[in-house]
């Protein structure tokens, strides 16, 4: 659908006020910082009333992260206090443990796209940062990509079911380590208003493309150059590179002494096992909490791959990562 500017000329001011407020009452010590559309507009605010905020970019040495060219214009644009962190197997090696336990799952691709997070939070930590932004919640306020095909009415059932049960990693990370996220997008008076936005505003086309955060795009772009706040949406893991640690550890095990660990813990422990990298995150799991089905016990959806049990209407396993359940 393409929107008539009259629709929407009045939210652009009310898109920035409400935006800024939020940012201001929700300030943080740093930033852990990816120059994607979510973290850009909050920078954008966040420098009016912290110029110097220590801005913290993270990117897998062994990867392509997508992230590196909008970072490097979004800091000359801002002027931002801002370093790149390369880190490397060892250091995925070194700390995936962590990510584990303070996660409670095993899910490969959480994992993956935590592991940054954490990792920036243990170097900002000993600067003295005891609160970090991050762009949470605009994702599933707006929508994903992958939801671009459904109806109005189906993706409104798929927002409420998603908000039911949002929750994000970097939360409880950040609270093992004695930290705190500020996620202005997660304050009250943001999410009350995006909840109750037209969906057009939410996803709609710009130059023939299909876009989510439509609105907050174009309430932006007069002061974020065009090419930077309408970048494509990246995931954490390509953002950052991670994403080639699905295949970075096939030869961290050998394949027979995967096909034989796969096997004994399908039969002592009822899981299936997907892969080596899984394999790791679930050998540390395993280790700390036990069997899935013997902790995760309550529940209306069981898990066919770990025998998890939990309430949850979208079809995904939050701790090993299978889908469809």
């Amino acid at each position: 659908m393409t929107l008539n500017q009259s629709e929407y000329a009045h939210l652009l001011p009310e898109v920035k006020t409400l935006v800024n407020k939020v940012v201001k009452q929700n300030m943080a010590d740093g930033f852990l910082f990816s120059a994607g559309t979510d973290t850009q507009i909050i920078a954008y605010e966040a420098v009016k009333y912290k110029p110097d905020i220590p801005c913290l970019t993270m990117a897998f040495k062994h990867g392509t992260p997508k992230d590196t060219e909008y970072v490097k214009k979004m800091v000359e644009l801002l002027n931002l206090n801002h370093e790149t962190h390369e880190f490397d197997r060892q250091d995925v090696l070194k700390f995936y443990p962590k990510v584990v336990e303070a996660l409670k799952k095993f899910d490969p691709m959480e994992i993956r796209n935590s592991l940054p997070v954490y990792i920036g939070l243990t170097l900002l930590k000993p600067k003295g940062i005891k609160s970090v932004f991050t762009g949470d919640a605009l994702d599933e306020l707006f929508g994903y990509p992958w939801q671009f095909h459904l109806s109005e009415a189906e993706f409104a059932v798929k927002q409420e079911e998603m908000w039911a049960e949002m929750g994000f990693s970097s939360i409880p990370m950040a609270a093992s380590l004695g930290m705190t996220i500020k996620a202005p997008y997660m304050d009250p008076l943001f999410m009350d208003w995006a909840k109750k936005l037209p969906i057009k505003f939410k996803i709609n086309m710009y130059n023939g493309v299909k876009y989510s955060k439509w609105i907050l795009r174009k309430a932006y772009e007069d002061v974020i150059p065009k090419d930077i706040i309408w970048r494509p949406k990246a995931p954490l893991e390509a953002g950052t590179g991670t994403e080639t640690l699905r295949t970075h550890f096939e030869d961290y095990i050998a394949d027979d002494v995967f096909a034989e660990k796969r096997k004994a813990i399908k039969e002592e422990d009822d899981v299936e096992i997907q892969d080596k990298e899984q394999l790791l995150y679930y050998e540390h799991f395993r280790k700390v909490f036990g069997r899935p089905k013997d902790i995760f016990t309550t529940g209306s959806v069981e898990c066919p791959k770990c025998h998890s049990r939990m309430n949850t209407k979208i079809q995904f396993c939050k701790i090993c990562g299978a889908y469809p359940i």
